[in-house]
């Protein structure tokens, strides 16, 4: 497809360019994200967003570079790179110092044969301090009303200046550095819009699936993430020999807080408690994972854990939650815990074997005067 036989202009096959190089990055990321996911690997979606993006865009830069490099109009694939800095510097929230991008700017440079000429230090140096103030612009102005501005405000005249480099270094004509200004500012704009349109929807993706799977009061993951959770690591524990152990834990006389004191300082009783149980999981282990099975009822998954491992950490719940103090509506309350706790065992044909445990563990503790564990 080339302007003498379709005649399509080099600037428009640039565009669909550069939308297709981001349409690939989302569609890998998503798969990436995907399975990440169903490993219940503990890397947060915005991070292996960032890093990954990263490898991805330095990858095109210096692959596009390879078709080019050492020629005397190696300037040409320039906006593309451009592009993929503004993708890492504004799109991406990479939070990095500029000068951690040091050793690959001088990696391009000696890719590129120009490790000794003057005017590319200039644009090496003007290009970090771009990278920067995308940042900064990122961070301060991305969420207001003015983001499309400010962004436009830095890309513009670094990209001229950027160019203006290349001018010195190329000879370059007024009339070509213009053109390619011109069109990195368009590229700069579809990309803007691109890139928010597809984050957008992926937010609102991300939105909904969180509400699927969390419970809107406590935030803490809900009953149908606890069942996906416990029949993966059911499985993992039963192929890899890998130990698996659970704690269940109710609110001790739930109904009475709710009935003396009513519901609204019920709730703040169980966010309460939640927020609890996750400082100590969080100065613990974070893969434990905390789950809101029923009203006033929770589980814990102990991935990789003997029962014994558990004792300790399963104790600092208890115990801060048994020193907890919630004020609502005035009043004082006291909440305490009962608990169950086991672990997988041979015999276990389902997940519900090893819940069904746990649960009559955590009723042996409610029968015999509630506020303690079982273990077995």
């Amino acid at each position: 497809m080339t302007w003498t036989h379709w005649h399509v202009a080099p600037f428009v096959t640039s565009v669909f360019f550069v939308l297709g190089v981001l349409t690939l990055y989302w569609a890998t990321i998503r798969s990436l994200e995907a399975w990440v996911h169903d490993h219940h690997w503990e890397i947060a979606d915005h991070t292996l967003e960032a890093w990954y993006g990263m490898v991805y865009m330095v990858a095109f830069t210096f692959g596009l570079q390879t078709l080019i490099v050492g020629q005397t109009y190696n300037w040409q694939f320039m906006n593309f790179q451009l592009i993929a800095i503004i993708f890492c510097g504004y799109f991406l929230n990479i939070r990095i110092p500029p000068l951690w991008l040091f050793p690959i700017v001088v990696a391009f440079m000696a890719y590129n044969h120009s490790l000794f000429v003057w005017q590319s230090w200039g644009h090496a140096l003007t290009l970090l301090v771009f990278f920067w103030l995308l940042n900064v612009v990122q961070r301060k102005f991305r969420a207001t009303r003015v983001a499309p501005m400010m962004y436009l405000v830095v890309v513009v005249p670094f990209g001229w200046l950027l160019w203006y480099w290349m001018r010195l270094k190329h000879q370059l004509s007024w009339h070509t550095v213009t053109m390619q200004w011109l069109y990195l500012v368009v590229f700069a704009i579809l990309v803007y819009s691109y890139v928010i349109m597809l984050t957008h929807d992926s937010e609102l993706k991300q939105r909904l699936q969180r509400f699927a799977s969390h419970d809107s009061l406590t935030h803490a993951a809900n009953f149908a993430a606890y069942v996906e959770a416990s029949q993966y690591w059911f499985d993992k524990s039963k192929h890899d020999a890998q130990p698996l152990a659970m704690m269940m834990f109710d609110i001790d006389h739930f109904k009475r807080i709710n009935d003396t004191y009513g519901h609204l300082a019920g709730d703040d009783v169980l966010q309460q408690v939640v927020v609890t149980v996750q400082t100590v999981i969080d100065a613990n282990d974070s893969q434990i994972k905390l789950y809101r099975t029923g009203g006033e009822e929770f589980n814990l998954l102990f991935p990789d854990y003997r029962l014994a491992a558990t004792q300790a950490t399963v104790a600092q719940i208890f115990n801060a939650v048994n020193h907890l103090k919630v004020i609502a509506g005035g009043a004082q309350i006291e909440p305490t815990i009962s608990v169950g706790v086991t672990e997988l065992r041979a015999i276990d044909a389902e997940p519900l074997d090893f819940y069904n445990r746990v649960d009559q563990n955590l009723y042996h503790s409610k029968q015999n005067g509630r506020m303690q564990i079982t273990s077995a």
